[in-house]
């Protein structure tokens, strides 16, 4: 009998404390505890929460589907390219140079140097003018064999391509394709604005890794800016010279042999760059040509097959490094050296050599190669540069006559 009264005190018990509960919440205004219960049928649903900034972070572009859906919108307009280069003698090595070579190895355009080539490439009018690197399809007046690969919805096969316009300098070419017969227009890739990427914007990069025989056509890699105005020196096999960038955008996106020449694109579905060089010894460092660097020179690369020759000196060169600055005994990182002396050139003329290294012109220092080039750049052709040079140890004045960029060096 006690343990039953015992009992009913503590469902009592119980039951008060769910009513008191009841009765704060309706106090409140929060839904009862008790049970949930459908709203009227005649109730409008409140709105659902706005996703978090930190939420949205966690995708490209806010969304799950940003990086799909530009790609699917630039996919059809990227077409891998194919040439067929002269049957050649067999090129040694790379970085056989006894001074150069070893400082040139992480830095290479990831596709370059054999009888076939492959790369990648981007249309860009209705003309069928196809954006892509010189280093993949080589000189004007070459006897290379050019051929593009197009995928839409409408067409998948190979097209014929001319080379109309190249810049050796940028390692920026135009080749020019028909459209085929069952499209009624071509695939366009819209250009963007590379001055507006900053360091943590999305890109997406599209290109054909390995070529496209081995099905890896048209992959898509996703990263971000990660640096601007960047400068690097890749060795050019072709020539055994190095060839020296500027004003890069690095790129943690993945590039792969057979992307060079691909499109680096926003968010917004505009191209921004063009994919060009990797460093193969490390894992998301790549550099990539900005795109507005290619528009300030795509009129004269399509109307006149080159852009206009500017001032030359006619030499290759990339800054001091650390171990170069040792293996020349020099104090200092400060300055240029000449890779290569172009025969013929003003600087052959003037007594330049190779390992000179170039530490003023015109009396103003020369702190490194972008330096230099824009100093050179300010020269008109048949100036007269004086250029102070380090060689063995002895600081040496040499008087250049400036000529004009030869149309092989465009």
């Amino acid at each position: 009998m006690r343990r039953g009264r015992r009992t009913l005190l503590y469902l009592g018990g119980a039951l008060a404390l769910v009513l008191a509960g009841v009765l704060l919440a309706s106090l409140l205004g929060t839904p009862s505890p008790i049970r949930a219960q459908d709203p009227p049928a005649d109730t409008q649903q409140a709105p659902p929460a706005e996703e978090s900034p930190a939420a949205a972070l966690a995708f490209p572009g806010g969304s799950p589907s940003a990086v799909a859906d530009v790609a699917e919108r630039l996919n059809p307009a990227t077409v891998y390219i194919e040439v067929t280069l002269p049957q050649q003698p067999r090129q040694q090595q790379p970085f056989n140079d006894p001074f150069f070579g070893p400082f040139f190895g992480p830095f290479f355009p990831p596709d370059q140097g054999r009888p076939m080539q492959a790369g990648t490439g981007f249309i860009i009018d209705q003309e069928g003018h196809v954006l892509t690197n010189q280093h993949v399809v080589g000189n004007l007046g070459g006897k290379q064999s050019i051929r593009v690969y197009l995928e839409t919805a409408d067409f998948k096969g190979w097209v014929d391509a001319n080379l109309i316009g190249a810049d050796y300098q940028l390692d920026l070419a135009v080749l020019q394709i028909q459209k085929p017969r069952q499209l009624k227009e071509l695939p366009v890739a819209p250009l963007g604005n590379s001055d507006a990427m900053r360091p943590g914007d999305w890109v997406l990069a599209i290109g054909n890794p390995f070529g496209e025989q081995l099905g890896l056509a048209h992959t898509v890699t996703v990263g971000v800016v990660s640096a601007q105005g960047r400068q690097i020196s890749v060795w050019d096999q072709s020539r055994r010279t190095p060839r020296t960038y500027t004003d890069l955008m690095q790129t943690d996106a993945a590039i792969n042999e057979g992307n060079s020449g691909g499109p680096l694109i926003n968010l917004q579905g505009e191209v921004v760059g063009i994919n060009t060089a990797v460093n193969t010894q490390a894992q998301g460092i790549g550099f990539a040509i900005p795109i507005n660097t290619a528009k300030k020179v795509l009129q004269d690369l399509i109307e006149r097959g080159m852009t206009p020759g500017g001032p030359w000196i006619g030499v290759s060169f990339t800054d001091v490094t650390a171990e170069i600055a040792g293996a020349l005994g020099l104090s200092s990182t400060d300055g240029i050296v000449v890779s290569e002396v172009i025969a013929g050139q003003p600087a052959e003329k003037a007594g330049l050599q190779a390992y000179d290294v170039i530490v003023e012109l015109n009396r103003k220092a020369v702190k490194n190669g972008e330096e230099f080039q824009k100093a050179v750049q300010q020269l008109k052709p048949g100036d007269t540069a004086v250029v102070r040079v380090i060689r063995g140890g002895r600081s040496l004045l040499l008087t250049v006559e400036v000529g004009e960029r030869p149309p092989e060096f465009r």
